[in-house]
């Protein structure tokens, strides 16, 4: 009778522990999630206020303020003005067009270099001097350290050397450059992940180099390629520094749009709130779509 009373207690207090663990654990998830939604919550309601309810910290539609389309409104962007001529409309797609030509370019480019840049550390074997592969790749990672405002001048210099200043190529180019680091780090994991037989088995049977890269090693990886790509299309869409450096009017992207909306009377939040969410929601929409990809590309390489 004493061992099943105490065999009770056992499994009771077992299932206390683990219903607290839960609780503690989603609690803990639940208050990370709002804070990390908080700001796109706070941007979206203040493209809907007005000037007294962001100056007054107004938060809750209907409860604290009532949703008004000024801030779509300046933009030509609410249902009112969707219809009519608009200047500032057309700027903001002229912008939008930029950002998404310049931003899924350097993508595309970061990813299909820093794909074949990471197939070759994962696979062979270098030596630049005292560098071996281990160095080579902490070398391309340790290019983040450097801060951007120290090739302020260098780039500035260069650019209007090459005629690139105020052009999609030159951001294209710089953008290329900012984010190859990172797509590297990320895929040498990805075709670290690879086993090395497949390929051999596949030259074996008359496959090139090139022919086990494209048919046998890239579908494998193709879950890490979509999740470098995402991570390098939302840096260099949020890239502000560049932009607002080399750029002037044709190849101004909507970060620097969305910064300049100040005027004699201060900023004007509303029509900020409104153009950020703008910007924010093709990446929403993206990050939803993939979202089974990106969770396996950055989860594959830990896999093994």
């Amino acid at each position: 009778m004493m061992t099943a009373i105490s065999t009770d207690d056992y499994d009771r207090r077992q299932r206390l522990r683990w219903w607290t663990m839960r609780v503690a654990l989603y609690g803990v998830l639940i208050i990370w999630a709002v804070v990390c939604l908080f700001p796109i919550f706070w941007t979206l309601t203040t493209s809907f206020k007005v000037a007294r309810n962001v100056m007054q910290g107004d938060i809750i539609p209907w409860l604290e303020f009532t949703p008004s389309w000024l801030g779509w409104r300046s933009l030509g962007l609410s249902p009112d003005t969707i219809s009519n001529i608009s200047t500032v409309r057309e700027e903001f797609l002229k912008r939008f067009f930029n950002s998404t030509i310049i931003s899924v370019s350097a993508s595309a480019l970061a990813v299909g270099l820093g794909s074949l840049a990471a197939y070759g550390l994962s696979r062979f074997s270098y030596r630049f001097g005292f560098m071996r592969n281990s160095d080579i790749s902490f070398f391309f990672l340790s290019q983040l350290i450097l801060p951007p405002v120290v090739l302020a001048l260098p780039f500035l210099v260069l650019y209007k050397e090459l005629a690139l200043l105020d052009t999609r190529v030159g951001m294209i180019a710089i953008y290329t450059l900012m984010v190859l680091p990172i797509v590297i780090w990320i895929m040498r994991d990805q075709f670290a992940s690879v086993p090395v037989e497949l390929e051999e088995a596949a030259l074996v049977d008359g496959l090139s180099i090139w022919g086990v890269f494209v048919r046998i090693v890239m579908p494998l990886v193709l879950p890490g390629m979509v999740a470098a790509f995402i991570l390098s299309l939302v840096l260099c869409w949020n890239e502000y520094f560049f932009a607002a450096l080399l750029t002037a009017t044709d190849a101004k992207t909507l970060p620097v749009m969305i910064a300049s909306q100040t005027g004699s009377q201060g900023i004007n939040w509303w029509s900020m709130a409104a153009l950020s969410a703008a910007g924010i929601l093709p990446l929403v929409f993206i990050g939803i779509l993939l979202e089974k990809h990106i969770i396996k590309g950055m989860t594959a390489g830990a896999v093994k």
